[in-house]
């Protein structure tokens, strides 16, 4: 299965587009204290818009909390980083549990985290005109490039038919 791990999150609008990726692919979505927002902030509901009720999520006291829960491979998103993110094997999560691991908006993943494991310590390749992406960003590009190796298991390819949505032969009616 397919995570995404945010490490002390502070900002709540990225936090919201977050949850609302993690409901758009499935995926489980864990948050490390501290938050810098409460979980029923009118930003974050706003970001995340009616969707919340929808997502798997848990919250952990803090990273040592989580590895002692979560079994898996981690990946680990910095800007330190010296592999793209698109140079790893995501196309077995149901072999490994597979976590992606972002850093707060102000200051990252921790360098003694990182340090622990070098060998998935990745970036997503950009210009030096910026320090780093925002992170729902981030985690939008990434995700969906394990659901792409993962041939989007899961993932409906077409609309489907109901009352909200107006389906697969939608462009082709007159």
């Amino acid at each position: 299965m397919n995570h995404i791990v945010l490490f002390e999150p502070e900002i709540p609008q990225n936090t919201g587009n977050i949850m609302r990726t993690c409901v758009a692919t499935g995926t489980k979505l864990h948050l490390i204290k501290p938050l810098g927002f409460s979980l029923d902030d009118a930003h974050l509901k706003r970001a995340g818009v009616n969707y919340i009720d929808r997502l798997e999520y848990q919250v952990y006291e803090n990273f040592d909390d989580f590895v002692s829960k979560n079994p898996g491979v981690y990946y680990y998103f910095t800007r330190y980083g010296k592999k793209p993110h698109s140079s790893f094997d995501y196309s077995n999560p149901s072999k490994d549990n597979l976590y992606f691991i972002f850093g707060k908006e102000s200051t990252g993943i921790p360098k003694e985290v990182l340090k622990r494991d070098l060998e998935h310590c990745m970036r997503i390749p950009m210009t030096d005109g910026v320090r780093a992406l925002n992170v729902s960003n981030s985690v939008a590009i990434v995700i969906y490039e394990a659901l792409r190796q993962q041939n989007y298991e899961g993932l409906l390819l077409t609309e489907p038919s109901t009352a909200q949505h107006k389906g697969a032969d939608y462009l082709e009616r007159e």
